[in-house]
């Protein structure tokens, strides 16, 4: 069974910082674009960042030079460094393993077959 596990979120003031880890059971990742999403209430959910299987990164206009997304294979665990949080940055979010292999990274959520049940990141002004 293939269970994907993110950490806890949180709550931070704007200007914040919060680093979410996702762990994935059940399944190896190595050959695999991950990527994290989020979703806010009354929106669809959104592709924030993304890494291919041999690291190379894709990143929403929104996040890019503030968030980093990274993973380590070995542990088969995605990660997303957040700083310099706004409350627009407040969502649901989710880890998810694309379902083509060696593929370059993309924030489509629809090519990911594989999604963690959330965390919730909250920024207040």
């Amino acid at each position: 069974q293939v269970r994907l596990m993110e950490s806890r979120g949180g709550s931070v003031q704007s200007g914040g910082s919060l680093r979410l880890s996702c762990v994935v059971s059940g399944y190896t990742v190595d050959d695999y674009s991950m990527g994290w999403f989020r979703q806010a209430p009354g929106k669809e959910r959104e592709g924030v960042a993304a890494v291919s299987d041999f690291g190379s990164t894709i990143y929403a206009d929104s996040v890019t030079g503030r968030f980093t997304i990274s993973r380590d294979n070995a542990k088969n665990t995605l990660y997303l460094q957040m700083n310099a949080l706004k409350p627009e940055d407040t969502a649901m979010y989710y880890c998810a393993i694309h379902r083509v292999r060696w593929l370059g990274p993309t924030l489509s959520p629809s090519g990911y077959t594989y999604w963690g049940r959330g965390t919730q990141v909250t920024v207040s002004s």
